[in-house]
Parts: structure tokens; sequence; C-alpha cells
């Protein structure tokens, strides 16, 4: 050390990279002294790491900026710090247990990963039309519910981030009451494991359809806050309007595709252009913005949360026509957990179903046990499945050799894609419009590196 602020070796650089002649640490003083000594130097330009460990990074992400004073030159993102291998692990399980490893990768928007998942396999399998329609609702409806949570997530932190904290307070209050009705139907408020090939995992607990009317009526109360707080605040659209700005021609080159898409103006959504799970069937629009910017993406998102809402009040009236009927399909050899019914408490399978396959035939038992154990095996061949998540398009490229288990699954996830293109978003701008460009793309760094 040649002071407490500066290094005279180069300790960020990675092997073979060139390395700074001077490297300011931010430990054991001011950032004034640091500064004063970077005068004193000449140096044009500074590298500043945002990240990973920053409350604005929308996780754990690394972002290399050089700085000419206030103004950036040039932004790298650092990526890699929550890899979780999740790609590679669900090749050494089974078809179905791939659905708990794929649900955790977008942690925010989990049943998405887990529909992609589902759709693809029962591609491969060549069950798409024999889905149960009560089933193919009811991931509609647990999709759209999700996809508010999820804009409800990017609204709020992203406006917590520029200084509008109630955003993010009454934002969580609303994903609360979502979470608890995803809580009601699968066992858990996040990474579900709830869509499964062929299905999903069980139909709506009692009383589902009236807990969905209480959070159709406070949402339909509540959303008209945000629009109130922010559509015409005049703050708030001097920190979005023309910031982060991304023309259509620069989201092609990119794969930009989501709210950022959508904010050019230009109408794509995968609901309505390559429609899946019936979504053709549903009443709603594509909604799109002139503006290429940050409150582009920010008004789109509060738009999409009244079109879900539309598809969810179609999906309860469906829920209602269809009680009864089944929600995995016919096949006892892909159907898993076979016959799941719960408990009065609410947990693992009912006395009558541990008593049937436990008790009165062998043959129950066995075939239970194998497919749980061993799991389904899908014909030979690969297959590429899109959806539209909130964050724009989620794919899924999986490969089977003909065995129970997958040969190879890749996700597309958008956020991954999104965020090469943020130098676009911030080169030549502020360092403190950095983190707004990020929030309108609201990447989730556990799809990002999986």
């Amino acid at each position: 050390m040649s002071s407490t602020h500066a290094a005279t070796e180069d300790i960020f650089a990675s092997p073979g990279e060139a390395t700074a002649d001077r490297v300011y640490l931010a430990q054991g003083g001011d950032w004034s002294d640091i500064a004063n000594e970077h005068a004193e130097r000449g140096d044009e330009t500074i590298v500043v790491n945002m990240g990973p460990q920053h409350p604005s990074t929308h996780g754990v992400l690394r972002l290399i900026m050089e700085m000419d004073g206030e103004t950036v030159v040039s932004c790298r993102p650092g990526i890699g710090f929550l890899h979780t291998g999740i790609e590679k692990n669900m090749e050494y399980r089974t078809w179905t247990q791939g659905v708990t490893f794929c649900t955790r990768m977008d942690y925010v928007a989990p049943l998405f990963n887990e529909a992609v998942y589902c759709l693809g396999v029962e591609k491969l399998l060549g069950i798409t039309d024999d889905i149960p329609e009560r089933a193919s609702v009811i991931r509609v409806l647990v999709m759209e519910l999700n996809r508010i949570a999820s804009h409800l997530v990017a609204m709020g932190t992203g406006g917590m981030e520029i200084g509008a904290l109630t955003m993010m307070t009454i934002a969580f209050r609303e994903r609360e009451m979502i979470l608890d009705f995803l809580e009601g139907i699968s066992g858990l408020r996040m990474n579900h494991a709830f869509i499964r090939p062929g299905g999903v995992a069980n139909d709506l607990p009692e009383g589902g359809i009236d807990h969905l009317r209480t959070i159709v009526a406070w949402l339909k109360k509540h959303l008209p806050e945000y629009a109130a707080f922010c559509n015409e605040n005049p703050i708030f659209k001097l920190r979005m309007c023309d910031i982060g700005k991304l023309n259509l021609a620069q989201c092609m080159s990119m794969g930009v595709t989501g709210p950022r898409l959508r904010g050019t103006g230009f109408d794509w959504d995968l609901r309505k252009v390559q429609p899946y799970c019936g979504y053709e069937t549903y009443d709603f629009e594509t909604i799109t913005w002139e503006g290429d910017d940050a409150y582009a993406a920010f008004r789109i998102r509060l738009d999409e949360c009244w079109e879900s809402l539309k598809i969810i009040e179609q999906c309860m009236e469906r829920l209602e026509k269809t009680q009864g009927q089944p929600i995995m399909v016919a096949d006892a050899k892909i159907a898993w957990p076979a016959s799941l019914s719960l408990g009065p408490d609410g947990q693992g399978n009912s006395n009558e179903h541990i008593k049937h396959i436990m008790g009165e035939s062998m043959e129950a038992l066995i075939h239970h046990f194998k497919l749980v154990t061993e799991g389904f095996k899908v014909p030979v061949g690969q297959v590429y499945q899109a959806i539209e998540s909130p964050k724009g398009e989620l794919g899924v490229h999986l490969v089977s050799d003909g065995g129970t288990r997958p040969y190879r699954a890749h996700f597309r996830d958008p956020g991954f894609n999104h965020l090469q293109s943020m130098s676009m978003l911030t080169e030549g701008g502020m360092m403190s419009d950095v983190v707004v460009s990020l929030a309108s793309l609201d990447p989730v760094l556990g799809g990002v590196d999986r």
C-alpha cells in the first residue's frame, strides 16, 4: 500500500487482463480523499464497481463502470455470482423432479419456470392435447397471479431505488395477498413445484374461488394507488422519462423482449402470437407504450396487472364450470404423484390413498414406487418451448435420449439476454440513472445465472 487509499498493484485484474496503473480502495478513509488523490494524478476516468453486494442491483450483480466524473463512459455486467448449476443438476433427476430445480431460477416468477419446462416435456411426450382443461385453466390462473406479483416487485423496488419508498411498501402489501393464495393451493409461497408434467399437483383448496374473489376485489381497489402516486408525478417522471432509452432496433439486436420491447410500441406478446395453455381463448389486450424508456416499461407493467385481472376473472368462471374434473392426464404411467390427495391437515397423502397403495394393492404400491423413484421415459428428441414471462420471452430447450432423465435442459432466461443491453442503456448517462436503467429491465439474478 502506498497510502491508505491506493494500491500499487491492480488486485482486481483477471489473469491475462491488462492491469490498471492505480487502484483506489475505499476502506480506511473518506471518498473525498480518494477523489482528491485521483484529481491530483489527472486520470481521465475512474473504474467503479457497483455490486456484487449492492442494494440496488436486483440480486448479486456486479456492474463494472468506467466513470468520467458523474458520466458513465462504459458499463460491463459481471455475472455468475449466483450460479447454482440448476441445468446440470436436472440431468441427474427424473423429468418430474426437474420441476423442483427450475422453479428456483427466477424466484420472483417461479410458476413461469415450471410452466415452460412442463410444456416442453409434454411436447416431447406428445401429450400436449391430452392435458385436462381444468389443469390448463389452473395453470393460466396461477401464472397470471404470479405475473401481477412479479410486476409489483418490479414497480415497488424500482420506485424504492429512486426514493419513492411508499411504492415498495404498498407493492409488497398486495404481493402478500397473492402469495397467501399460492400458498393455499401449493403449500408454498415461492418455489412451488406445483405445475407438473401432465397437469398440476392438486386442485384448488376448499373455498379457493371465494379466496380468489377477495384478492381480485382487493387488487381492483388498490391498483389505482400506483397510478395516483406515479403516473403524473413530476419528480417520478423526471427520474424515468428519457432515461434508459432502448429503441426497437436496439431491442432486436440485443434480444430484448417483454415490457421493454413493448415500450417501443411493438405489439409482441407470446400469449397472443404463439399461444399456449389455451391463451387464445381468453379476452385480453397486449399493452404497448411509445417512449423507448424506463417510464414506458413502468406504465406497461402497471397496465398489464389490469389485463391479468381480466384473465383471472375468466379463469374463475371456467373453474366454477369444471368443478370436479381431472387436473392430471389420465395416463397412470405419467401422472405423478399417483392419485395425490391431501390429508385433512393439508399435508401429505390422505389416509384413503395410503391405505389403498400400502394395504390393498401390491400392484399400486409397486407402480407408485417405480414412478416416483425411476420416473417415466420420454421419447428421443429435442424441443424448444417459449412462454411470455413477466420479464419477456422465457424459453426452454430440452433434449431426451429416451431415458427417464433429461439429456440436456437449457433455459433462455430473459434477464440474461437483457443484461447485455446495459451498456446501451447507461453509457453517456449519469451514474444516478444506472439503477433506473437496470430496474427497467427487471432482471432476477437467480434466472440470469442459473
